[in-house]
Formats: structure tokens, sequence, C-alpha cells
């Protein structure tokens, strides 16, 4: 776990401005440690897990490493703040919506970026399944084939569409969500 920086030497500005123009996480690094107690603490409040709140506070950061390229930030807190409550949201709807049963495990989600380990994703539901992905919208069925059928990583992913991290993550969700209804408005 992070622990909490006493450099104080750099404002938070300056130290997303050096992390944007050098690229070295060492600059993000200490910037987010200033933060990492609070974003705990959201995490925590919203997800009443200490497991899943030091998860929360991980993924946060590898978000922030793509994140702070993009955006332009003026209150770093703030924007933290509002980026951890987000993300504990999204978990908690993403978790409250499980699969029905008899929906295949191919649209369950499966953590960060992860490939589930060896499952068999295709059986019994293999032709409705085949049927809602063609249903797809194409940016959908071109992420959710990649991942899940060639078991290509997101990284791989936007290198081959040309994609960005964050579009191709909302792709595969999305993608994901849209197979669940399909099927079970397909269903037997």
């Amino acid at each position: 776990m992070f622990v909490k920086s006493k450099d104080v030497s750099q404002t938070d500005e300056e130290l997303i401005r050096l992390y944007r123009e050098e690229g070295h996480l060492h600059w993000l690094s200490t910037l987010y440690l200033r933060y990492t107690s609070m974003v705990y603490g959201v995490c925590l409040k919203y997800l009443k897990d200490r497991e899943a709140a030091r998860d929360g506070v991980m993924q946060l950061y590898e978000a922030l490493t793509h994140d702070l390229r993009k955006h332009e930030v003026t209150n770093f807190r703030g924007w933290l703040y509002v980026k951890a409550r987000n993300q504990c949201l999204m978990e908690l709807r993403s978790k409250k919506h499980q699969p029905s049963e008899g929906i295949s495990p191919f649209l369950m989600e499966n953590g960060l970026a992860e490939h589930p380990e060896q499952e068999v994703m295709l059986h019994q539901d293999t032709p409705r399944l085949e049927k809602c992905l063609q249903l797809l919208a194409e940016p959908q069925q071109r992420c959710i084939t990649l991942f899940y059928l060639e078991e290509k990583c997101y990284k791989d992913i936007t290198r081959v569409t040309g994609y960005d991290y964050n579009q191709v993550k909302s792709y595969i969700q999305n993608g994901k969500r849209n197979l669940k209804n399909c099927m079970e408005q397909h269903g037997s």
C-alpha cells in the first residue's frame, strides 16, 4: 500500500505539469501519495470492504497514468475525489447486475483487464451468443471478439483497433451488458 509522502516542495499543479511533460511515474507517485488516505477513505465509504478499498486505490492510480495526460486538472484533490467516488459507484453498479442463471460465464465481469482462467465461454448458449454478438455495434463486437475469443489484453486491443484504452474498456463493458440483455431477451 502507498505511504503518505512528506515531500511538499512542489505544488500539485507543478507535479502534474512535470508528469505530463516528462512522463516519469515518480512525479505521479509523489502527487498521488499525498491523497491515498483520502482515496482509501472514499473507497471504504462506498465499497464497505477493506480489501476492495485497497484494490480501488490501486485501480485509480493505474487510471491516473492515462487520465492525467488527457485532462487539464486545476484542482487535483477535488478532481481525484470525484474520480474515486465515480469508480466506486461503477464498481457497485457492476456487482449489482450479476448475470442470470443459465447465462454464459462469457458475460461475467472479470476484473480489470485479465482473461478468465481458461473458463469455458461458449457452452450450451453458443447459438444465442453468436446471434447476439452479431447484433452489437461494430466497435463493441470487435473489442469483445478480440478480448474473449482471441484473448488479447486491453493494450493489444488499443494497438490493433486504434481505440484508446478507455474506449476499449467501455466497448467491452457495454458490449457485455448488451450481450447479456440480448441473451435474456432471446432466452428459451
